[in-house]
Parts: structure tokens; sequence; C-alpha cells
């Protein structure tokens, strides 16, 4: 018998005031598999995580693993979890910060490309950074993800 582990992320939703109101920045998912897609197509900065790893500490390294960027200090206001469409289990930390995104430096991930070309190719896990608005960020957002702008929303009042 096989036992299924749910997959689990954890990440860190770093948020900016500005005269334009809340911002709060995402990254578009890198490859080819995203490489025209906008709605859906933007995330928390995140990455798997074992059972044994403490989430906070995984959300933590996962920025500095998918930025190239040391994550901003400060009081994190927890924003729970979400279940996105694929049944991976995201948790994630609303924190204050302005990191300098011009020492974006992404981590990458190999994959098969093209499909059963048997040829592997190697793709930044986050092709770019943004900050965004509250509107425009839930517009392109993965839907489950949407959860933490509102959580964030009632945070900041």
């Amino acid at each position: 018998m096989t036992v299924r582990t749910t997959k689990r992320s954890a990440g860190l939703l770093v948020y900016r005031h500005t005269g334009e109101g809340l911002e709060v920045l995402l990254g578009h998912m890198g490859g080819p598999l995203w490489a025209r897609k906008e709605a859906g197509a933007w995330t928390v900065p995140k990455g798997e995580y074992e059972g044994d790893e403490p989430a906070w500490e995984a959300a933590r390294r996962e920025f500095q693993e998918e930025l190239g960027l040391t994550p901003p200090d400060g009081e994190a206001v927890p924003l729970g979890e979400v279940v996105q469409r694929n049944g991976k289990v995201v948790t994630a930390w609303a924190l204050r910060g302005d990191p300098d995104l011009t020492a974006f430096s992404p981590g990458t991930f190999s994959m098969e490309w093209p499909p059963r070309s048997g040829r592997r190719a190697e793709f930044p896990e986050l092709d770019r950074v943004a900050w965004l608005g509250l509107d425009r960020a839930r517009e392109v957002i993965v839907t489950a993800q949407a959860a933490f702008l509102d959580r964030l929303t009632e945070h900041s009042g």
C-alpha cells in the first residue's frame, strides 16, 4: 500500500505601504509552462519543505533561495494555510519590508524540455518579481493564494 503524503510549502508575503496604498511582493513562476501566462502565474515566494522542518524556517529559507534576497526582519503576521487546486497546502506569513529587487537572483530547477525530447533544461524558479497593488495582485495570483491577500488586508486595516 502506498501512503501519499500531502506536499507542503511555506512562504513570505512581503508588503509595503506606498502613496498608492498597500503593495505586495509576488513572483512570476518561471519555466516554459508559465512564460505566456499572467493570471494564476504569480505566487507568494514559497517552497516545499519536509515535515520535520518548522514551516517558519522553511518560509525564510525559500524566500532566500527563490529570490536570492535576504528576507526582511520584523514582526511576522501568520496568514494561515490555503489548499491549492493541486492539493498542496501552503502556509504563509506577512512581513513588512522593502528589499532591493535589483539584487534579485532566482534559484533554478531542471526539467525535460521540450517534452519527450530526452533533453533537460534549466529554468529560473521565478522569472521576475514585482510590487503589485492589491487589485492587480488579485488578478494574477494563484487562485487559492488570494486568501492571503484578504487576510493581510484584514490585518493591516
